[in-house]
């Protein structure tokens, strides 16, 4: 009997242990998801927040860009108030001088007029960082002449500017304009064109 007994506390020992365990692995499932939900609740929030933040950054770029491009567009004004400031004596001076030329008739003093507000203009122009393009004599380069056509010569390298048809300008140091040229060739022999 004791062994019956025995064998049946035991089963006992085993089901209230089995249960035991039950009892207790739902106690630990129950806790384990509080703390998962309470994880994910604070997750969450952090995306919640890094969400606003990222809107609040959008809202502040798109108005640095709005800002940035109002700025510019006032420099630009500015900068050209500023030229047309400047030129406007020039245009003062030749209206002067076109005025001068129908009263009295003189060509002389016209062309003195004219000369002294190209003059007036040039260094306007030199001040503000113009500088003109001399090619006449140089080797032929793209990025500064634009080659209108090619003459024969035997007193000149190939490649040399022999003449510019109009004249090319640089900006603080950058070309505004390539100056337009002529530019020298080899003569072609009798013998090779036939």
């Amino acid at each position: 009997m004791t062994e019956k007994r025995e064998k049946k506390i035991t089963k006992d020992n085993e089901q209230k242990a089995k249960k035991r365990v039950e009892r207790d692995s739902k106690k630990d499932f129950k806790r384990e998801n509080a703390l998962l939900k309470e994880e994910i609740k604070k997750k969450d929030e952090k995306i919640t927040e890094y969400v606003e933040t990222l809107k609040r950054l959008q809202a502040e770029f798109e108005n640095y860009k709005k800002r940035v491009i109002r700025e510019q567009s006032s420099f630009l004004e500015l900068a050209c108030k500023n030229i047309v400031i400047k030129i406007l004596p020039v245009l003062d001076n030749l209206e002067r001088a076109l005025s001068s030329a129908q009263e009295s008739g003189d060509f002389k003093s016209f062309k003195n007029g004219v000369e002294m507000v190209y003059s007036q203009l040039v260094d306007i122009l030199k001040k503000e960082g113009l500088e003109a393009i001399n090619p006449v004599g140089q080797s032929f380069d793209p990025r500064e002449h634009e080659a209108l056509m090619q003459i024969e010569s035997n007193e000149h390298e190939e490649g040399t500017v022999l003449e510019a048809i109009q004249k090319g300008y640089f900006l603080k140091g950058k070309v505004l304009r390539p100056a337009i040229v002529k530019v020298a060739k080899k003569p072609q022999n009798e013998e090779s064109s036939k």
